[in-house]
């Protein structure tokens, strides 16, 4: 029933040296409790005993010295308290609020009752509590009377069970039922005409307490002694406010059998009128009966909460009480949720703005919910991409885009295409857009001309950026992570991201060998770790984030951090929705030899050159001469055809008109490049030639050719162990990687389903794949460097883009790896055998697999040792090998593919521990 957290602590009342002032036996307070109250000031210990009659020194005797306070030799016993519970001091608990934020679990809530939560905690000492000078009189009232004049007086009084006090020169008086004024008029006359030559100054002592009753829905109904100023208010509050049944509306004091007073908290708490909370009289009963109608209200108002009502309510009565809507509510479109005569829910629509919407009644039950408004801005210009000030901009008649963009220095960005630039229009009532372009140079540069477009409401104006690959996406990327974790934003506008960037594949069905990684088992492509399901739903979310662009505030902000293809991707989204059976969908695509290939949509009045101009223009190895444009033609009897034009894009960048054909829904442009164009390919190497480096190479160009060119060899070089590697076996390898570990995983779920055999521990077998996984292919080939130098035709090789050449220094060392009892590296001897080099490493573990051993050679070769003696011939050891011995994988499980992954593992280790060298 509590709606604030508190700190609850025990003031020990059931002390042994005060169990003869208790009435009921109280249980004991826990070790936390006291603890509690320990670390507590000594004077909010103080202060607490005072409250409630106790004297402080019996509480420090009990807690100790740990207690926070000390015991004080001159104490002396307190004034009656101000509230004391029925029965006194015997309630155990006392709360006390900390500062904490209220309970919030997103439920409505009853308003009003924390008003009376809680216990008393700081009244004031009845001597410094102002008496009004309505206060009624009553026996236990202390006046202090003070006769000045020919002689001083001072006289403290107490009103006597008649109602009357008595006064030396004056007599009994009686005052019992006077005001607080009246009593004082009174003693003054008295005074002024019985003692001549002296007057009197009267003023309230000590008060009286008075025994009232709280009853009814009281969070802790009773008998309590209150002070004589105490009013309704008070006394719930010392009964600790009311249940959540509780009428807060219809709070009533009764008086010997009668109702003398109602309060209506509400008074109190929306209006600050405290009128209705009248002072109690002694024998007085609180009562709180039961609550009778309430209204929810919730939505866009400042206060969503339960409501009671009193009767007679209209709708603008409870959106009054709940402090009236925030400024983004739209209150024409309210509904009333509310219980109709077959007591069912039913809905009914209610315009707050309106005279019959607000003076419609209120009734039990009803579920007022204030909608809000849409997010859209009306009459606004919306600023986005590559711009020094993104955002909203009011719209006026007449603007046009140098009204909002007139300097290119000073409102653009460094990296602002200027070249290009789109305006998307809403274009009817539902919300279908259209696409315009234009030079932003040129509309800059010259307001008022054809490329100065004027502006609608509601249009959004989109700036690229030149290079996306030169932009610092850090922040925007760390707005991406926040708005993923927000559930509702991930929930909202649930797009399929192929169907909502049309496909972005789907529509120009791109299948071309650029946009995959393998081609039948054959590795095109990096991988680049992209296919991971993770990167995937990554993607996905960052495009449906994308798609309320326009709606976001921050991402509007961070706008230029966008590249062109997210600022295209909710247009694109957009288009695509629109398309009906008599309309294509206005998108339109360009591959090839641009800056930016890919889709975009279809300008109005587009030509080939806007669309080239929109990718960002032709790049270096544009085949100017012919360009294809394929265009898409449906027809009700033949169906659809595709029909391919040819473009001379000199003559059209020459500005021959007739050559820039209009462009329609899903037309193509395919730019070429020119015939054996191709970007400077480059080979390292290093190493002991004369002059390493990087050198440019040329089609059909050898590895012999650049070893020629670099200097050929130095004396001290080994080309016996010379590393040679390949981007295009690197990746490969990696496809080959991923294929035996897949291979693993259908192996391991075959095994698991059968019977017999016993296996790997899935653990064990985990633990293998993920270290699979983590596997780096490096690209490494085997060649005969001293045959390459010699030109010899059958060795030699056609050089590529991205080969490196590594020649060692000459190796005087052999490695053995492996199941051996110590993995070393030994001086080459060429009179040992394979067997004597794994005798010096200690020889083989219990785990190791003596039949299986092998020898990587220092050129990468692999040599599987056959004679008893593994000597002699073609397995001769040479400087620079690695014996490998290794692991028996038969006391694991049968899995054939354990030799596999182990070889892959050596293998692989071998290789980057020569490739560390370098």
């Amino acid at each position: 029933m509590k709606k604030r957290f508190k700190r609850l602590t025990s003031l020990l009342i059931t002390l042994p040296l005060l169990l003869s002032q208790v009435v009921h036996a109280m249980p004991a307070p826990s070790p936390e409790m006291i603890e509690q109250f320990k670390r507590l000031p000594a004077s909010e210990q103080q202060r607490l005993a005072r409250q409630f009659g106790i004297d402080p020194a019996l509480i420090n005797a009990y807690l100790g010295s740990g207690g926070g306070g000390s015991a004080r030799s001159n104490y002396q016993e307190p004034a009656q308290p101000l509230l004391t519970p029925r029965g006194g001091p015997e309630l155990p608990f006392f709360e006390f609020e900390q500062d904490a934020e209220p309970f919030d679990d997103g439920q409505l809530r009853p308003y009003g009752y924390e008003l009376f939560e809680g216990e008393p905690s700081t009244y004031a000492p009845v001597s410094d509590v102002p008496v009004p000078a309505n206060y009624v009189l009553g026996p236990g009232d202390e006046l202090r009377i003070h006769l000045y004049g020919k002689e001083t007086e001072t006289h403290r009084v107490i009103i006597n069970r008649n109602g009357s006090i008595d006064l030396p020169q004056l007599g009994p008086i009686h005052v019992a039922g006077l005001t607080f004024s009246e009593m004082r008029d009174l003693l003054k006359t008295s005074a002024k005409e019985q003692l001549i030559g002296r007057k009197a100054n009267i003023t309230m002592g000590e008060l009286r307490s008075i025994r009232i009753f709280v009853a009814g829905e009281a969070y802790r109904p009773g008998s309590y002694t209150v002070s004589a100023l105490s009013t309704a208010s008070h006394a719930l509050t010392m009964a600790g406010g009311l249940r959540e049944i509780g009428s807060l509306r219809n709070i009533q004091i009764r008086r010997d059998g009668e109702l003398v007073g109602q309060f209506d908290a509400y008074d109190l708490l929306m209006r600050g009128d405290a009128s209705g909370d009248l002072r109690l009289q002694s024998g007085d009963v609180v009562f709180v009966p039961t609550v009778n109608a309430t209204v929810a209200v919730e939505g866009d108002v400042r206060r969503p909460a339960i409501y009671e009502l009193a009767g007679g309510e209209t709708m603008a009565d409870i959106l009054a009480m709940a402090g009236g809507t925030l400024p983004g509510a739209y209150p024409s479109a309210s509904v009333v949720e509310r219980f109709n005569r077959r007591h069912q829910r039913s809905i009914v629509n209610v315009d707050l703005t309106a005279n019959a919407g607000k003076s419609m009644r209120a009734q039990d039950g009803d579920r007022l919910q204030v909608r809000s408004s849409s997010d859209e801005l009306d009459g606004a210009v919306t600023l986005v991409g590559a711009v020094a000030r993104p955002g909203n901009y009011q719209w006026q008649d007449g603007m046009r885009v140098s009204n909002i963009l007139r300097s290119l220095s000073a409102d653009l960005t460094w990296n602002s295409d200027i070249g290009y630039a789109l305006i998307v229009r809403e274009r009817n009532v539902r919300g279908d857009i259209e696409v315009q372009g234009f030079d932003l140079a040129e509309a800059i540069r010259h307001p008022g001309s054809v490329e100065d477009l004027m502006l609608m409401p509601r249009d959004k104006i989109l700036v690229f950026n030149d290079r996306d690959e030169a932009l610092d996406r850090r922040e925007l990327g760390k707005l991406f992570e926040e708005l993923s974790e927000e559930q509702s934003l991930q929930a909202s506008a649930r797009v399929n991201t192929d169907e909502a960037a049309i496909g972005l594949d789907k529509l120009s069905e791109r299948t071309t060998l650029a946009e995959r990684k393998e081609v039948a088992g054959v590795a095109v492509q990096d991988d680049g770790g992209s296919d991971s399901a993770k990167a995937k739903n990554s993607e996905d979310l960052k495009y449906r984030i994308l798609t309320a662009l326009f709606q976001h505030d921050v991402l509007i902000e961070m706008s230029s951090q966008l590249t062109r293809r997210e600022l295209l991707f909710p247009v694109l989204a957009k288009l695509n929705g629109q398309a009906r059976f008599d309309q294509g969908v206005k998108v339109v695509a360009i591959d090839g030899e641009v800056a930016n290939p890919g889709l975009y949509p279809l300008v109005e009045g587009a030509k080939v050159s806007d669309l080239i101009a929109l990718a960002g223009g032709l790049k270096e190895s544009a085949y100017l001469d012919q360009a294809e444009l394929s265009r898409t033609l449906s027809n009700d009897l033949s169906g659809t055809s595709i029909h391919h034009l040819s473009i001379r894009l000199n003559e059209l960048l020459a500005g021959d008109g007739s050559v820039d054909i209009a462009l329609q829904s899903r037309d193509r442009l395919n730019v070429f490049a020119k015939p054996d164009w191709q970007n400077t390919p480059t080979v390292e190497i290093r190493g002991e030639v004369r002059f390493p480096g990087i050198y440019a190479i040329h089609k059909g160009e050898t590895l012999a050719d650049v070893i020629t060119r670099a200097g050929g060899f130095t004396e001290y070089a080994y080309p016996y162990g010379g590393v040679f590697t390949r981007e295009s076996v690197r990746r490969q390898e990696q496809l080959e990687i991923q294929r035996v570990v897949m291979g693993l995983r259908k192996e391991l779920a075959n095994r698991t389903l059968s019977e017999a055999g016993s296996y790997a521990s899935v653990a064990d077998t985990n633990a293998m794949l993920a270290q699979l996984e983590k596997l780096k292919a490096t690209g490494r080939m085997v060649v005969d460097f001293n045959a390459i130098q010699a030109k010899d035709a059958e060795h030699n090789l056609i050089a590529e883009g991205g080969d490196l050449i590594y020649i060692p220094p000459m190796r005087q060392t052999i490695a053995v790896m492996g199941e051996v009892q110590h993995p070393a590296s030994h001086r080459f001897d060429g009179r040992m055998t394979v067997k004597d080099y794994v005798k010096l490493s200690g020889g083989s573990t219990r785990r190791a697999d003596t039949s299986r051993m092998y020898v990587v050679r220092a050129d990468g070769s692999v040599m599987i040792p056959k004679s008893s003696f593994w000597f002699g011939g073609k397995q001769t050891l040479r400087a620079g090998d690695t014996i490998i011995m290794p692991l028996d994988t038969a006391y694991k499980d049968n899995l054939t593919l354990w030799s596999q992954v182990t070889g892959i593992i050596y293998n692989t280790a071998v290789a980057i521990s020569a490739l560390n060298i370098i």
